[in-house]
This record gives structure tokens, C-alpha cells and sequence, in this order.
């Protein structure tokens, strides 16, 4: 357990007083509607399914309150670039930005079938009160809309009106509906099988957002809900007069004869709402402007295995090691915009990413650019945005563990490095690198091997030979290249690489790996980077618990997962 708060506390300090608030909010809410006065009358047709309504509505405002704010790209780089108190924990917590959205995201779907389901049993409830003929107090409530407009407590005010005829005739029945379609199909196409193999269909169902919100403020503009006003409470007390709403008397002359006026709960939602979705709107804004300026594709290089180089310049980018940026191909998709790491350094004049094809729009762009074709077709950019690979020189010690593509931020990383080598940097921090990289095939591992012995040259000349060290894992081989390997295993350099460091058959084993470098370093910080699977992530974060000393004077390992 102390291990774990080495890395968690902070992020379980947030979920905390999240669930707290949520857990104080439809409490609070719950008993406010369950013994308030002002809806004793309310009760007496609904029961407690007033208060779970009304609860579980506060809560869904708060967390659509929310929802957007993790999804502010603009708004979490700034931050990233600008806390300086508790520097490092904050960064980390901002890299959770995604799952917190998720969590949200969950909590909303929970909300509202809690919210779909009480109203349900609410407008069957004020269905029964209406049709009614037995006198009792639900019965006399329910035909006071006879009384006068501001009479009426009951919504329906017809024997014939059905609880389907509410639900799709009136604003709350109509906009609760749409918004409930909306949250389930965001929800549902936001799943990993879907985003992985099917992007678009999450793409252009999460832009389901839009009438959600528009749906959220207008919901209860039409006051369906409703409690006796305050003045009315004043004159003709529910404790003291309800009695007389049954048992009425011909010449009645005292203070409780007078009938109980009602009033509509106020639309509160957009109260909530309004200055994220603001600050969203900003945020779009800001998008845009930044995806009209003018990208550059200064060189196009196809590597091995599909996978696409693009070399671009554009005025005012600037960029930090580890950034990712949104790629958007006007020519392929108006809409689509996709994340892709920048492989290039912030000391060079250009910045680039890798493509894999992975996908439709990926496969398109690919083709496009390898087609002969004398103008390029037209790349739009937005970003750069933060990660938490841009932390890396944060660390006296980091390990960075990249598998398949996943190598592309340290990508950025290395090169960085090789030009801090170049201009023989002193305000490195960084003492030790350790590089992991895994590949399922041969091809992968040419994409960037020039750069790795790059850096093994200069480090050398540098006389800082041991500042990296790297590993190279290939988990999927065949028999020729395993006899390849063997029969020239006395080379100085690997068969698989060129490089001097040979590469190893299998997977690598953690504890080992951790253990050895807990050994190396018994006295540091360590950062664990990784651009990877789920699978390999939680692998690295066990590790990183079982390695970190509770002492804060030994060796701590501190988890980071790059999240786009």
C-alpha cells in the first residue's frame, strides 16, 4: 500500500474529493427533497421518487460541469506549462486527463438511468393521481389545475393523457429522451474494440456532445416538477392544513380554507454549464484559427512496414521533447483530426511525426503521399500539446520503454539528447537513460537505428559512453532468423541491427530489469516512461510499486503512460 501512494496519492486525493462531492451532493439533495416543506404536497403524489429524481439531477450537473474540462488540450498544456508548485505530482495528474474523462463519462450513464428511472415511476405516479376518484389527498392535488393557473401540482390534467404522451410531447419527456440516445451512443462507441478498429464511428458519435449540452440547458425550462411557494408555505402550512384539502367544510372561515398556490423549480442547469461550455467553445475556437496557418511538408519518407515520415515546418511552432499534435487531411476527411507523437527534436528546424497504417483514414493518407503526384495534398495541424514524456529531463534517472511505434516520443527524446551532446549542455539533469524497445518483427527496428548509432558514436566521443543504455527486444522471430542470429553471434555487431548492443529473443523480464537498476541507482528518482498496450502498463506499474523504497531518501520509481 505505501508503495502504491508513491505514485497514486495525489490522483487518489482527486478521486476522493470528487466522489465526495458527488456523494455530499445527491445526499444533500436527497433529504432536501425528501423533508422540505415546500414539497410535502409534491411527496404525496410521487413518494420518494421525487428526491431520487432531484438528487441524482444535482449530480449529473455537477459532472457535466465536468465532462469538458479534461478534453481542454489548450487549457491542460497551459497548465503543464505554467504550475510550479508541486510540480511533478500535478504534471502526473494531468496525464490522467482521459481516464478521469471516462469516469465521468460512466458516472453521467449511472445518473441518468437513476434520473430516467424515478421520473418514470414519477409520471406513472401523477398518471394514478390524476385518474383518481377516490378523494384522497394525491386525488385533490391532482385536480386543483381546476382551481386556477397557478393551482396546479399535478402535470396531467386528462384521464386520457398516457405516460408514452408526456414522455414525447412535453420538453422534459422530449429533450430527456434525445439526451439519454446522445450519452448512450457516445458511450458505447467510446469503447477500446470501436476507437481502435473503427475511429470514425467514435469520432462522429462523440460530436453527439453538442446536442447533449443543448438538451441539458433546456430540460427543465418547462418546470414539470413543482412545490408550494413560499408565501403559500407562510399563509397555509402543509402540516397544519393538509388535512382540510380532504375534509373541506361548507363555511369554512379559518387561515387553512385557502387553497395552496405551487411554483416551478427553476432551471438550473446551465448555472452549471455555462462557463465550461464557454470555455470550450474557446478552446474550438482557438483550434481552428491554429489549423488554418500554413504547414509546410518539407520532406516525405517511406520506412519499412508502412509506416510514413512526414517532415513539416510552420511559422510559430514551437515544441518541447515527448508533444503530440492533431493531423487533419482536408482531402481525406473535413472532420477527422488524429493524434500522432512528434519524433522530431526542439532543437531542429522542422518538426515530424511517424504513421503507421492502422486504419482507413491512415491507409488513405498513406497512398496519398506515395503517389507521384506534383502537389502533396494539404496537411492541417494543431498542437503542440504536453505529455508526460515531456518530463523526462525532470529525472536523474529515466527509463523509457517504447513498444512498436510506441517508440516515437523517445524518439524525440534521444535526438534531443544528441543535440545536448552537441552543444555539450550543462544543465542536464539527467544522468542515465535506460531504452527499452519492443518489436514484433525485424523491419520495425530500422526506422530509427541511424539515430541510435548516432548516439552511441557521440556518447562515445563524448566520453559518456554509459550515459544510455539500451535494449532492444524483438518478440516475434522465426527460425531463419534465429540461425541468422546464432551463426553470427561472435560479430561485433548485432545481426538483427547494425547496432552494438545485440538484440534480445523474448520479452523482457521486469523484475530483473527493476532490480537492477533499484541496485544502480539506490539513492534516485526514476522515471518510467512508457508508450505502449494496457498489458505492458500494467506490467511497468506493478513493478514500480514493488521497487519503490516508503523511504523518500531511497530509490522511487514514478509510473508515466503517455494518454492521447
Amino acid at each position: 500500500m505505501g508503495n502504491w501512494l508513491v505514485n497514486h496519492w495525489f490522483s487518489a486525493a482527486v478521486l476522493a474529493a470528487w466522489l465526495g462531492i458527488n456523494i455530499f451532493l445527491f445526499t444533500y439533495y436527497f433529504l432536501y427533497f425528501d423533508r422540505d416543506v415546500r414539497y410535502f404536497y409534491t411527496r404525496a403524489i410521487l413518494g420518494s421518487a421525487l428526491a431520487w429524481a432531484r438528487a441524482s439531477a444535482k449530480c449529473l450537473n455537477f459532472n457535466s460541469m465536468l465532462i469538458l474540462l479534461p478534453v481542454c488540450r489548450n487549457l491542460l498544456s497551459f497548465l503543464r506549462g505554467t504550475c510550479s508548485c508541486c510540480r511533478r505530482t500535478l504534471r502526473k495528474q494531468l496525464d490522467h486527463n482521459l481516464t478521469f474523462h471516462k469516469l465521468v463519462a460512466y458516472t453521467l450513464a449511472l445518473l441518468t438511468a437513476v434520473h430516467t428511472i424515478a421520473h418514470l415511476f414519477n409520471l406513472e405516479r401523477y398518471n394514478q393521481s390524476q385518474q383518481a376518484t377516490d378523494r384522497s389527498l394525491p386525488a385533490v392535488l391532482s385536480d386543483m389545475h381546476l382551481q386556477g393557473s397557478n393551482k396546479w401540482l399535478n402535470p396531467i390534467h386528462s384521464n386520457q393523457t398516457t405516460v408514452e404522451y408526456v414522455a414525447f410531447t412535453t420538453i422534459p419527456g422530449l429533450t430527456g429522451v434525445i439526451i439519454t440516445l446522445a450519452l448512450i451512443l457516445m458511450v458505447t462507441s467510446s469503447t477500446e474494440f470501436i476507437r481502435r478498429n473503427y475511429f470514425e464511428v467514435f469520432w462522429y458519435t462523440h460530436h453527439l456532445f453538442v446536442i447533449y449540452f443543448i438538451g441539458l440547458v433546456i430540460h427543465g425550462v418547462a418546470g414539470l416538477v413543482r412545490g408550494q411557494t413560499d408565501e403559500s408555505v407562510e399563509e397555509v402550512h402543509p402540516h397544519r392544513c393538509a388535512r382540510y384539502l380532504t375534509q373541506k367544510e361548507e363555511n369554512c372561515w379559518h387561515n387553512c380554507c385557502k387553497e395552496p398556490e405551487f411554483g416551478s423549480i427553476p432551471a438550473e442547469s446551465w448555472k452549471w454549464v455555462l462557463a465550461p461550455v464557454i470555455l470550450y467553445i474557446f478552446e474550438r475556437l482557438l483550434r481552428v484559427w491554429r489549423a488554418r496557418q500554413k504547414v509546410v511538408v518539407t520532406k516525405v519518407v517511406m520506412h519499412p512496414a508502412r509506416v510514413l515520415e512526414l517532415q513539416m515546418q510552420k511559422k510559430g511552432f514551437r515544441m518541447e521533447v515527448g508533444q503530440y499534435i492533431f493531423v487533419n487531411c482536408p482531402a481525406i476527411s473535413l472532420l477527422e483530426w488524429h493524434p500522432f507523437t512528434l519524433t522530431s527534436a526542439p532543437e531542429e528546424d522542422y518538426f515530424s511525426i511517424h504513421i503507421r497504417a492502422a486504419g482507413d483514414w491512415t491507409d488513405s493518407l498513406i497512398d496519398a503521399f506515395q503517389q507521384q503526384n506534383p502537389k502533396m495534398p494539404r496537411i492541417e495541424v494543431d498542437g503542440p500539446f504536453g505529455t508526460a514524456s515531456e518530463d523526462v529531463f525532470q529525472y536523474e534517472v529515466a527509463m523509457l520503454v517504447g513498444a512498436g511505434i510506441g517508440v516515437t516520443p523517445f524518439a524525440s527524446i534521444l535526438k534531443s539528447i544528441w543535440y545536448k551532446f552537441q552543444q555539450d549542455d550543462q544543465t542536464l539533469k539527467t544522468k542515465k537513460i535506460y531504452f527499452y524497445w519492443l518489436c514484433r518483427d525485424t523491419e520495425a527496428f530500422t526506422w530509427f537505428n541511424d539515430l541510435l548509432a548516432s548516439l552511441e558514436q557521440k556518447m562515445a566521443e563524448s566520453g559518456k559512453a554509459d550515459f544510455l543504455t539500451y535494449r532492444l527486444f524483438l518478440t516475434g522471430w522465426n527460425t531463419s532468423i534465429a540461425n541468422n542470429v546464432a551463426l553470427r553471434f561472435d560479430t561485433p555487431t548485432d545481426t538483427v541491427t547494425g547496432l552494438r548492443h545485440k538484440t534480445i529473443f523474448g520479452r523482457p523480464m521486469w523484475n530483473s530489469e527493476f532490480a537492477a537498476v533499484a541496485a544502480a541507482h539506490p539513492r534516485s528518482v526514476v522515471g518510467v516512461f512508457l508508450c505502449g498496450p494496457g498489458a505492458l502498463a500494467k506490467s511497468l506499474q506493478k513493478s514500480c510499486h514493488q521497487y519503490s523504497s516508503l523511504d523518500p531518501r531511497k530509490v522511487q520509481f514514478y509510473f508515466n503512460k503517455e494518454n492521447f
